[in-house]
């Protein structure tokens, strides 16, 4: 038995919850890591894991076992990490879920410079508004925009984006050009953007002098994907609040036109994210130290 293998093997398999997605994280047939696994309690002598025929779950001396084999694997990897040569030069996967307007108007459009410093590691990218589950889903990491409500993950700031409330020319011909936030309520219409984690309309937010003011808004349309809601923006079907990387394009176009100024909320912040038992390896540090890099030059 390859004990090394063996204990990663069942660590996955207490991270993602079933054998299934363990050996696919691995690259492997179901029935190899199931071996691994049986190999492993068969040389300690003790049950690691209850299996029914819908999940799996962890006994007692199981969790013991995973969380002293965590640490030692975490030093493992350290002590590999500073005696190889991939820490001069990174290589292996990625998988990192980000949203659909980063992605396309600020990481995408960059990679060609990734992979040019970095031509050893590959990505695979899960582009989406909505919350993934890190460990679940076997993914490195995830950038998420808003504060970090969850305390069990590992976070890093990455960046601020700023906010622009904008609309279409034709819309402001049709409706006017509100002077206050107030007027969104009775006088116009949004496009609202729905929470894929909420399902419901995220508030448009506004400051001015200290006096802060929340707007839900009249809406004929709401959109749960940053890239449609701008969509919408740009098709007259309402005003839009967005970040001001993605509409800047447009706004230099003349396709949108920004209104209410003088009434700018806090910028947002955005971080990357992920589980605080994933080992940062020498790519994904890489990786982050780089996109830090970049959303400092674009998100703005």
């Amino acid at each position: 038995m390859d004990q090394l293998l063996a204990i990663r093997a069942f660590a996955r398999v207490v991270e993602v919850g079933t054998f299934t997605k363990a050996a696919d994280s691995f690259e492997m047939p179901k029935a190899t890591l199931t071996k691994l696994v049986q190999a492993l309690e068969a040389h300690l002598r003790v049950k690691l894991l209850q299996r029914t025929t819908r999940r799996v779950s962890v006994t007692p001396e199981g969790a013991v076992y995973y969380e002293k084999t965590m640490r030692l694997l975490k030093e493992l990897d350290d002590v590999d990490t500073s005696f190889s040569a991939v820490q001069s030069r990174p290589r292996g996967h990625l998988r990192i879920d980000m949203g659909s307007s980063l992605a396309s108007l600020i990481i995408i459009p960059a990679l060609p410079e990734f992979f040019a410093r970095y031509p050893d590691i590959s990505i695979d990218l899960g582009v989406s508004d909505r919350q993934v589950d890190l460990v679940g889903d076997s993914v490195d990491c995830v950038i998420r925009g808003g504060e970090l409500t969850n305390m069990s993950l590992i976070g890093r700031e990455i960046g601020q984006a700023s906010w622009i409330t904008c609309a279409a020319p034709a819309y402001l011909k049709q409706y006017g050009v509100p002077t206050h936030p107030d007027e969104l309520e009775k006088n116009h219409v949004v496009v609202s953007y729905i929470s894929a984690h909420t399902n419901r309309a995220a508030l448009m937010n506004f400051a001015r002098g200290g006096k802060k003011v929340e707007v839900v808004g009249t809406r004929t349309v709401g959109v749960n994907e940053s890239n449609a809601h701008l969509a919408a923006g740009l098709a007259g079907l309402g005003i839009i609040q967005t970040f001001a990387y993605a509409a800047q394009h447009h706004i230099d176009s003349g396709a949108l036109v920004p209104i209410l100024e003088d009434w700018q909320p806090s910028p947002y912040p955005f971080h990357v994210v992920y589980p605080p038992n994933r080992y940062l390896s020498n790519r994904l540090r890489v990786f982050v130290d780089w996109i830090v890099d970049r959303f400092s030059t674009l998100a703005s």
